[in-house]
C-alpha cells in the first residue's frame, strides 16, 4: 500500500500517519516518488483491510491511499497513473536531458570506451546526428575472462571529458557495489547491466547513492522480475529508474537475442517508468539493428541507446552489432519522420550551454516565470505541441484568442507562443497568418509537426444516436467532413477544439447526451468526459504545422528551444505583394530561383480593404551561406511592396 501525503503537511500530521499504519501492523519505508512525498506500508500478511485503507483515507495529510494489487508497488501504475520522466544531467553545464513522456530521447556510443581518442570521435559523431546521451563500457563483464574487461576508472575519466566537451550527459555500466562510490562522481546515470538484474545488493547500494539508472532486462527474466529488480531501486532512494529491453533468450540462433517488442506495450500498461530499447544487444547484427530501433519506437518506446563505432571491425567489444556513424545517422532522420506518427518528438539539446532566457533549468528548457502561451484550454492540440517543444512540466499560459496569444508574447507576459499555421488536410489557417502582419515585433523561431487524432466527445450519457448537436473549430469539423457527412447533427463552431469539450460541461443534465464536441482525448481526460469515437477524421494522414513564436527586442530575438533542431536555421517565411504589372511576381521568384533557393511553400491571401490584390505567403529553404540569403532578401524589397520577413528557424521533417 502506498499514501501519498498532501503538499505542505505538517510533521505532527506525518507522524499520526506513521503511529497509525505501525499500530496495524505495517513496516514502512518513506521517499519521494516525482513530485509527491509518499509511505510505503507493507508487511501485513492478510493484505490491507477496506476499513483500514477508508480510515487512513480521513487522516488530514493523505491526499490519497493506492492499495496496489502489484508486488511492485513503486513502480506500478496504480501508484502513479501519469508517466514519469526521467531527467539527467544538469550538473555544471550539462543540458537536462529528459527520457519519458512525449519525447524519444536517443543514447549512443560504444560497447566500450577504448582510448580517448576513440571515445571523443565517437561522441562527436553520434551527437553531430542528434544522440543527446553519451554511452559506453569502462566496466566490461565479459563471458570468458580473456576478452577485453574495458579501461575501468580511466576509461570512465575518459567518457567523463569526451561527455563535458560535447555537451553530453554519460550513462556507463557498474558492476559491483565497491565500485559505485567511486563511480557516482563521474557518471550522470548508472547503468545495470542484463548479467546484474537481479543483483540485490548492487541494486541496493546503486539505488541509496540516488543518480538515475538504466536497469537492462536479464536475458532470461520475465517482465514481472525486471519490476521488480526496478523496484529494488525505487525503495533503495532513487526516483529514477528507466526500464531497457535488450532481448531476451529463446531457441533461436538467427540474432544474438530475440528483441521482446510485446514487453514495451506491457510495461506501459503496468509501469509508470518510461521504457526504451538497446535493439544492438538485442539482435547483435549491425545490418539489423535500425530495422528493430524503428520497430520499438513505433511500438511506443521513449527511446534507444545504440552501440556506435567510427571503425566497428576493429572495435574491442561488439564490432559486428556496433553501427558505423553514417548508418546512425541514417536511423536518426527514420526516427525524426516516424516520431510524429507515433505522438512524439525527438529530443534535442542545445550543443553548447546557453546562457539567458532560453537555458537549462531544472525544469527542462525555461526558467518558471517564462511561460509559453497557448490558445484554447487544457487539452487543447496546441498544449500538445507546446509539449512536444517545452516539456510536460513546462509553465504555460492558455489565451482565449489567437490574438491574445500574439499579444501575450509582444507584452512579455509569454516568452514564446505556439500557433498553428497549416494542416495538411484542411489547408492554412489564414487567421494566424494575417496577426503576423499585425503584429511585426513579433517572429517565427521554430516549427513542428503535430498528428491531429481527433475524437467524438460526449458525456458518458451520450450515444451516436442521442446526440443532435456537435461543437468544434471549423478546422475540426472540415478535417472530420467525411464522418459528419453520415450523420443529420448540427454543426455549432467554437474558437477552439478544447473549448468546445469545455463547454459540455456547462449543459443541463437533461441535455447532455444531445450535445457532442471534436477535438483530442486530452480534452476528454482534461474534463472528465467519455470518448464516444476515435480516429474520425477523414484522413489518417492529418498533421498540424505549428511555429513557435519570439518577441523581437531590438532586432534581437530569442533562440528557439533545444527540441526544435540543433544547427542553423534552413527555413524561412516571408509574405509581400507585387506591383500591379505583368511579371512581378515571375520576376520575385526568378530572383529567388536564380540563386538556387529552393521555394517550399507559395499562397496567395486577399488584402483586406484593397479588392483583387493580394498577399503572397513563401516559405523558403536557406542556402548554407547567410551572405547569399541576406542578398536575396534586398533584392526582393526592390521588386516587391509590404514586404514581411517573418522569421527563419529550423523546420520540422
Amino acid at each position: 500500500m502506498i499514501v501519498i501525503l498532501s503538499k505542505g503537511i505538517s510533521a505532527h500530521d506525518k507522524e499520526m500517519i506513521r503511529a497509525f499504519l505501525r499500530e496495524r501492523g505495517f513496516s514502512l519505508r518513506e521517499q519521494t516518488l516525482g513530485d509527491d512525498e509518499i509511505i510505503g506500508a507493507a508487511g501485513k500478511a492478510a493484505g490491507t483491510a477496506a476499513s483500514d485503507v477508508q480510515e487512513l483515507t480521513l487522516l488530514p495529510g493523505v491526499e490519497r491511499v493506492a492499495a496496489t494489487s502489484k508486488p511492485f508497488e513503486l513502480a506500478s501504475r496504480e501508484t502513479r497513473s501519469g508517466d514519469s520522466i526521467v531527467t539527467v544531467g544538469g550538473e555544471g553545464s550539462l543540458p537536462f536531458v529528459k527520457i519519458g513522456g512525449s519525447r524519444i530521447s536517443i543514447i549512443a556510443g560504444p560497447c566500450a570506451v577504448e582510448s580517448r581518442e576513440q571515445i571523443r570521435e565517437t561522441a562527436e559523431r553520434v551527437r553531430e546526428s542528434g544522440a543527446v546521451i553519451l554511452r559506453g563500457g569502462a566496466f566490461k563483464p565479459r563471458t570468458s575472462p580473456y576478452a577485453f574487461q574495458g579501461l575501468g576508472m580511466k576509461g570512465l575519466e575518459y567518457m567523463k571529458a569526451a561527455g563535458e566537451e560535447l555537451n553530453m550527459p554519460i550513462v556507463t555500466e557498474v558492476v559491483s557495489p565497491e565500485w559505485a562510490d567511486h563511480m557516482k562522481d563521474l557518471t550522470d546515470m548508472f547503468q545495470i547491466g542484463a548479467r546484474n538484474m537481479q543483483n540485490f545488493e548492487l541494486l541496493k547500494k546503486v539505488g541509496a547513492l540516488g543518480k538515475p539508472v538504466l536497469l537492462k532486462r536479464g536475458p532470461s527474466a520475465t517482465i514481472e522480475e525486471w519490476l521488480l529488480s526496478a523496484e529494488y531501486l525505487l525503495a533503495s532512494g532513487t526516483r529514477d529508474v528507466v526500464l531497457c529491453e535488450r532481448g531476451i533468450r529463446t531457441f533461436e540462433t538467427y540474432t544474438r537475442n530475440t528483441l521482446d517488442i510485446s514487453a514495451i506495450p506491457v510495461i506501459k500498461r503496468l509501469s509508470h517508468l518510461p521504457v526504451i530499447v538497446d535493439p544492438s544487444h538485442a539482435v547483435g547484427i549491425r545490418g539489423m539493428v535500425s530495422s528493430a530501433g524503428l520497430a520499438a519506437i513505433a511500438a511506443g518506446a521513449d527511446g534507444l541507446t545504440v552501440e556506435v563505432h567510427p571503425r566497428p571491425d576493429s572495435a574491442l567489444s561488439d564490432g559486428p552489432q556496433s553501427l558505423y556513424p553514417s548508418q546512425f545517422e541514417r536511423l536518426m532522420r527514420d526516427i525524426e519522420a516516424l516520431a510524429p506518427v507515433v505522438g512524439k518528438e525527438l529530443l534535442r539539446t542545445p550543443r553548447t550551454h546557453q546562457a539567458g532566457p532560453a537555458s537549462s533549468t531544472a525544469r527542462g528548457t525555461l526558467p518558471l516565470s517564462n511561460r509559453i502561451a497557448f490558445s484554447g484550454e487544457s487539452g487543447a492540440y496546441a498544449e500538445q505541441a507546446l509539449m512536444r517543444a517545452f516539456g510536460e512540466d513546462a509553465p504555460r499560459l492558455a489565451c482565449p484568442s489567437f490574438s491574445g496569444l500574439f499579444d501575450a508574447v509582444l507584452d512579455g507576459s509569454a516568452g514564446f507562443g505556439v500557433v498553428p499555421v497549416e494542416n495538411s488536410l484542411a489547408g492554412s489557417i489564414h487567421e494566424n497568418y494575417d496577426l503576423f502582419l499585425r503584429y511585426p515585433d513579433i517572429a517565427m523561431v521554430g516549427e513542428l509537426k503535430l498528428r491531429i487524432v481527433h475524437c467524438l466527445i460526449a458525456h458518458p450519457s451520450a450515444t451516436l444516436d442521442t446526440i443532435k448537436v456537435v461543437r468544434s473549430h471549423s478546422q475540426g469539423f472540415a478535417q472530420c467532413k467525411d464522418f459528419l457527412d453520415k450523420y443529420p447533427w448540427r454543426l455549432e463552431s467554437c474558437y477552439n477544439t478544447a473549448a468546445a469539450v469545455a463547454s459540455l460541461l456547462k449543459e443541463r443534465e437533461a441535455d447532455r447526451p444531445a450535445i457532442a464536441a471534436i477535438a483530442a482525448e486530452a480534452a476528454a481526460l482534461a474534463c472528465g468526459l467519455t470518448v464516444i469515437k476515435e480516429g474520425i477524421e477523414t484522413n489518417p494522414l492529418n498533421y498540424t504545422r505549428f511555429v513557435i513564436i519570439a518577441r523581437k527586442n531590438n532586432g534581437d530575438i530569442a533562440p528557439a528551444p533545444p527540441s526544435m533542431g540543433s544547427g542553423k536555421p534552413n527555413k524561412a517565411s516571408l509574405v509581400f505583394s507585387v506591383p500591379d504589372k505583368p511579371g512581378s511576381l515571375v520576376t520575385c521568384l526568378s530572383i529567388m530561383s536564380s540563386r538556387e533557393i529552393n521555394m517550399i511553400k507559395l499562397e496567395s491571401r486577399p488584402i483586406q480593404g484593397q479588392p483583387w490584390r493580394y498577399l503572397f505567403y513563401v516559405d523558403v529553404g536557406l542556402p548554407n551561406a547567410e551572405s547569399e540569403f541576406d542578398a536575396v532578401l534586398e533584392e526582393l524589397k526592390t521588386k516587391t511592396e509590404d514586404f514581411h520577413f517573418l522569421g527563419a528557424y529550423r523546420g520540422a521533417r
